[in-house]
């Protein structure tokens, strides 16, 4: 099978809604002839900096206009976050994300210290992952620079069905900080999350968005939503395991070279879900106790699933060679002190300014 990057929606969703025991035979395959089906990559997610976010996703717990349970912290320092990483290391993690609620990166000394977190990890030869928001090329290749392996920026859904959930950023914004990151050495975590009252064909859409991007990404979380009370989703239905096997196996087929990740739902899913998803074709989960804010099965847990399904963790930098860690004082790229125009949409979206009159009320 070809990588195609000229998916139509009519096509994926044909895919998607194939017979369930076609579609897994079809996706488990295609997993067969570009992974091997017994190693599954265990990545741990940091939230190095939890809270205060000026967007208004949704979905998020973390957006400070809504009134949730989560409690912000500053900047984590680079001796927490090296400590955090090699207990992840003992564990079985190769990959660390470090998450950080901003709404973009800001040159300065926060980001200066996200850059040496990078470096840090990648001395303990770990894939180092991070997700700040939207980047620019220069940023991008600060962080290429440092020994960054991934950066995550996901379309969330479809452009269409995007605009129901968020309103303070614009989608193109996400392509944009893609491309950024496309013009470094640096792989390309990009996914997004169903179960937030989409369609198939919102699905689909997202798949295509995806798929289209040339390359495509390296790795696609597939989150299935948790509702956290305060947030303008609170309300919505967790999504049936069979909807993420029916994800999970699209991606797959849609993507044959791309790890699918099997992120965020799963304290709601049974070890048989999951291992219908691993079969489907998911090949990367996130371990620990927590994904930046909302739960997650215990690591221990997860091994003695992987036990039981014969699965072994997958080593470190697999899919491609570790990057080297320039130090700051050899850094081609500088501060530039930039300040992006970044769009900013501002239609309104009726649930969202719901959860914001609540959150304030809340507050008095």
């Amino acid at each position: 099978m070809q990588t195609r990057n000229n998916w139509t929606k009519e096509e994926v969703l044909e895919i998607y809604n194939k017979p369930i025991m076609e579609l897994l035979y079809d996706a488990a395959t295609v997993h067969r002839e570009f992974h091997n089906p017994n190693q599954v990559q265990v990545s741990t997610l940091l939230s190095i900096k939890t809270g205060g976010c000026p967007e208004d996703c949704g979905y998020c717990p973390q957006a400070a206009r809504y009134h949730t349970d989560i409690k912000g912290n500053d900047l984590m320092s680079v001796q927490q976050v090296k400590a955090q990483a090699l207990r992840a290391k003992s564990s079985g993690s190769s990959r660390v994300c470090m998450g950080a609620a901003w709404r973009n990166v800001k040159d300065g000394p926060e980001f200066d210290q996200v850059l040496e977190m990078v470096r840090t990890i990648n001395k303990l030869d770990m894939e180092v992952c991070c997700t700040l928001g939207m980047i620019t090329e220069n940023q991008a290749h600060r962080l290429a620079e440092a020994g960054l392996y991934a950066y995550n920026h996901n379309l969330d859904s479809s452009e269409e069905y995007y605009k129901e959930v968020i309103s303070t950023r614009g989608y193109q914004d996400r392509l944009d900080t893609i491309g950024n990151v496309r013009k470094t050495n640096v792989t390309v975590c990009s996914g997004g999350i169903i179960g937030m009252g989409e369609s198939p064909d919102d699905r689909a859409g997202m798949l295509v968005a995806l798929a289209s991007l040339s390359p495509q990404p390296e790795s696609t979380p597939i989150n299935a939503l948790v509702a956290v009370e305060g947030t303008p989703l609170e309300e919505q239905q967790p999504v049936s395991i069979w909807e993420m096997i029916r994800m999970v196996a699209t991606t797959r087929i849609v993507m044959p070279q791309t790890q699918v990740r099997l992120s965020a739902g799963r304290t709601d899913m049974s070890r048989e879900g999951q291992a219908m998803c691993f079969f489907a074709g998911a090949n990367s989960i996130f371990a620990g106790d927590k994904l930046l804010t909302t739960p997650n099965p215990d690591v221990n847990q997860d091994m003695e699933m992987f036990k039981l399904l014969g699965l072994e963790p997958m080593k470190p930098f697999v899919k491609k060679a570790q990057p080297e860690s320039v130090e700051a004082q050899y850094s081609k790229y500088q501060d530039q002190g930039e300040k992006p125009r970044w769009t900013r949409p501002e239609h309104k979206i009726e649930r969202n300014e719901q959860a914001k009159v609540a959150a304030k009320v809340a507050k008095a």
